[in-house]
């Protein structure tokens, strides 16, 4: 049975009964893991937290948190607590977010991302196992302080959400998955080539990075509105979240679209944004339509070298639609 993985819902005014309740569903639903996002909301090492204590079997993930709004020191600290509480069931996701997030909400200026992600990884990697921490990097000196507590697991497994070549080699060399985000099934294979690349500094081996895409998810009977929340989806993120996922789309092949994305958005005209996410990107970069397309969907990413795929869900997404696609895509149907 194909492992699958889901990322917590996103609505504003979801209450602590819902989360235990759909991580519970998860799990009873054979579901690997639950990843737990960090924007501008609730924090993610909280709900974890929550989630550790109403779970039993289910892994929990930061998914994710960046790397700008915490030292590594205190990430090391809270996910080898969280760890503990879980019983050894975390995994740690962790991204660089964007210039929008982390200058206008964190105040944190947006510099060296690359080299900030290899510096926590490495200090983090330290931490866990107990080593005394004597860094000198370029970004981090850190003298002479060591856990107080001995980590439940040496290693728990890091994550690296990337979209740029250097950012995905650099995951290969230092993490243990990756997190694609907003992805075709075919883009895959060379972004597994990058990781490869990374992987060549190392002495791992290829089958050691676990490739994790997060996909917007929408199944429903109802294909219209399963479509809607997703072109909206995809409309906030190519219009709204700078520059990263436009440059994507261009990779992808949806230059023009995108390009009619950003215009329409940035006259604040989301209607029309959202006009111009066509039926073929929603085929691409999402699950979306009847309950039928959902397996096959998902078989298509695994085929293309997704070890973990992880849906998530549009924050227009109602309690109805989410509870409809983790019934349809859980792992076995």
């Amino acid at each position: 049975m194909s492992r699958v993985g889901l990322v917590t819902p996103y609505w504003n005014n979801i209450t602590k009964e819902e989360f235990i309740e759909i991580a519970r569903l998860a799990e009873d639903l054979g579901y690997d893991s639950i990843w737990v996002p960090e924007m501008w909301g609730r924090d993610s090492f909280s709900i974890l937290g929550l989630l550790a204590a109403h779970t039993d079997r289910i892994k929990l993930a930061t998914g994710i948190i960046p790397v700008y709004s915490r030292s590594p020191a205190i990430i090391a600290q809270t996910i080898a607590t969280l760890d503990e509480i879980s019983e050894g069931r975390m995994i740690l996701g962790l991204g660089t977010s964007g210039p929008i997030v982390i200058e206008d909400w964190h105040g944190v200026p947006y510099e060296k991302p690359l080299q900030r992600t290899r510096e926590s990884v490495e200090i983090i990697r330290m931490i866990l196992n107990s080593e005394r921490v004597n860094y000198e990097g370029e970004i981090f000196q850190l003298k002479n302080f060591r856990l107080q507590f001995k980590p439940l697991r040496k290693h728990i497994p890091t994550f690296i959400a990337a979209m740029g070549e250097k950012n995905i080699q650099l995951t290969g060399e230092v993490a243990d998955g990756w997190i694609p985000f907003l992805v075709p099934p075919e883009y895959l294979d060379k972004g597994k080539k990058l990781l490869e690349e990374g992987i060549s500094k190392t002495g791992k081996s290829s089958g050691q990075i676990e490739i994790s895409p997060y996909i917007p998810a929408a199944v429903s009977q109802d294909e219209d509105l399963a479509r809607d929340v997703i072109k909206e989806y995809i409309a906030y993120y190519v219009g709204g979240m700078g520059t990263f996922y436009h440059q994507a789309m261009i990779r992808y092949g949806f230059g023009e679209e995108a390009d009619m994305i950003v215009d329409a958005w940035s006259k604040g005209d989301k209607s029309g944004s959202i006009e111009s996410v066509t039926q073929e990107m929603v085929e691409s970069l999402s699950i979306c339509g009847k309950p039928a397309v959902g397996g096959p969907k998902l078989d298509e990413y695994i085929d293309n070298g997704a070890d973990l795929p992880v849906i998530l869900f549009p924050p227009k997404a109602s309690r109805d639609l989410v509870r409809e696609t983790m019934q349809a895509l859980a792992p076995g149907n």
